[in-house]
């Protein structure tokens, strides 16, 4: 009579190759959803500092030396800010990886102000979130 334990044996080592591999597929499954939640922590974060930039733009009247006060933002010109964050999202000083950014754009309609503002992933070199924000310009007539 022959020993049946060689075919048991064998029947094991399939059973761990099937665990083996299903246990790396739910690996990767957690790796590539903890990305995902990333990204999208990261571009919720965007998409707030955008608004902000966009309402600090407005209630000025699209005055960025007074926008960039509201933000605490020390690099800004007549017509565009700029403020690096690091990848907690504190303001950077030296190395960054996220960068907000607006700058004035044409508008179409005359009497109407408007700029663009961004938040770029600058290590993934990918912009995460844009809008515009548009104001009413008022002219002083003395």
């Amino acid at each position: 009579m022959r020993s049946k334990a060689p075919l048991a044996m064998m029947e094991q080592m399939v059973m761990l190759l099937v665990f083996a591999l299903a246990a790396a597929l739910c690996l990767q499954a957690f790796v590539q959803s903890d990305e995902m939640s990333k990204r999208g922590e990261a571009r919720d974060r965007a998409v707030a500092l955008c608004q902000t930039t966009a309402e600090a733009l407005r209630s000025t009247g699209g005055d960025f030396g007074r926008a960039a006060e509201l933000l605490d933002c020390d690099h800004y010109s007549q017509d565009s800010l700029m403020i690096d964050y690091k990848e907690d999202w504190s303001p950077a000083d030296g190395s960054m990886r996220y960068t907000l950014g607006a700058a004035r754009i044409e508008a179409d309609t005359s009497g109407l102000g408007k700029a663009g503002v961004w938040v770029r992933d600058e290590a993934d070199d990918v912009e995460l979130f844009r809008i515009e924000v548009a104001w009413q310009e008022v002219n002083v007539h003395g």
